[in-house]
């Protein structure tokens, strides 16, 4: 399959470019097995100007600060938390240091409710174990113990999707570095540069807190959410144009005044306000993240571009608000209707958006 049929690639694919001019431009010391040293990670992270005129592009619109504290804590024997509200490129992140550290960002666990322990540690192939016995080659390892086995990152997604019996598998692999495998009396060991990457919220139902030993082995980092409008527009927009380019979508579909608009709408809900802080207005039920207003804006260029006039207006963007806002059918759509007539219908520049809200209610 060639890449213009891959629908997204892997971060060290996609990106294969910058990561390849950082490596030959970094002089730094690196921590073993690791592909860029950590200044080189967090400028890959945050973007910049490299001496050879190549431009990295910010994969992370935030804080430089926090993503050192990240970068630090990998460098050491420290595992990563990586905690935040659904929506604040929490797995954004963690994949993009994979890919700066390691150079491959596909040893993931995704954590669910149903996650066995078998997804930490090992499962068997059972075929041969009934054939052979047990043995190394009947043994099919986890991405974990993969990573241990080749000293690379390996990421845990959604921690506290799975269930406390299982998270607690990790703590052997945390604080000894060592994985034991009591079947054939051997232990598969940590080599130099394995480090586990996790992501964890606790918004969502079916939350299960992590153990206090568990948390101990975890330096914590809170991702929050863009602090200015302004950063929050620059997110959604960088984002919308890099999924409408793998949607082979027009790039100029996106236009920013249409991406302030819903950017201002989820703040103020989010945030209980409206933004010159003269109206208080009730919020909903729904988390209104930065991914969600990547979704509207997406979901707006597909509907301008493929039954539209090819530019993005209020009537491309209703339906995708109104779904982001609206969970509960009963108390958001009363919060919804009230901040409509409240807050939209009272700003002149909105009138086509407030008439497109109405239509669909």
């Amino acid at each position: 399959m060639t890449d213009t049929q891959i629908l997204r690639q892997h971060a060290e694919q996609e990106y294969a470019v910058e990561l390849a001019a950082l490596a030959a431009a970094d002089d730094r010391p690196r921590p073993p097995r690791w592909r860029l040293s950590p200044w080189a990670v967090t400028t890959y992270l945050l973007g910049g100007s490299l001496p050879d005129g190549t431009e990295i592009t910010a994969k992370y619109v935030g804080s430089r600060r926090l993503i050192e504290i990240a970068v630090a804590s990998l460098a050491t024997d420290r595992a990563l938390l990586l905690l935040g509200v659904p929506g604040t490129a929490k797995t954004w992140v963690g994949e993009h240091l994979a890919a700066a550290i390691s150079g491959d960002s596909t040893l993931v666990v995704q954590g669910t409710a149903g996650t066995p322990e078998e997804s930490l540690r090992y499962g068997w192939n059972y075929a041969r174990l009934l054939a052979e016995g047990p043995s190394r080659e009947a043994l099919v390892p986890s991405p974990v113990m993969r990573a241990m086995e080749s000293g690379a990152l390996v990421r845990i997604e959604e921690l506290t999707r799975i269930p406390a019996d299982v998270q607690d598998a990790l703590i052997s692999i945390l604080s000894e570095k060592t994985l034991p495998i009591p079947e054939l009396d051997q232990e598969a060991q940590a080599a130099q540069g394995f480090n586990l990457i996790a992501t964890a919220n606790n918004r969502d139902k079916g939350v299960n807190d992590l153990s206090s030993a568990l948390k101990r082995r975890f330096n914590t980092v809170v991702l929050p959410l863009p602090d200015s409008l302004d950063s929050e527009v620059e997110i959604v927009r960088s984002r919308v144009a890099a999924i409408g380019r793998s949607l082979q979508l027009p790039d100029d579909l996106a236009a920013v005044p249409e991406i302030e608009r819903v950017v201002t709408i989820f703040r103020e809900l989010r945030g209980g306000m409206t933004l010159n802080q003269r109206s208080s207005v009730k919020s909903p039920s729904a988390t209104l993240s930065t991914a969600e207003a990547i979704s509207v804006m997406t979901n707006g260029v597909a509907l301008a571009a493929h039954f539209g006039d090819g530019v993005v207006r209020a009537a491309d963007l209703a339906a995708g608000l109104t779904g982001a806002v609206v969970k509960d059918p009963v108390q958001d759509l009363l919060v919804w209707q009230e901040y409509l007539e409240t807050v939209v219908k009272d700003r002149p520049e909105w009138a086509d958006l407030y008439r497109a809200c109405r239509e669909l209610a």
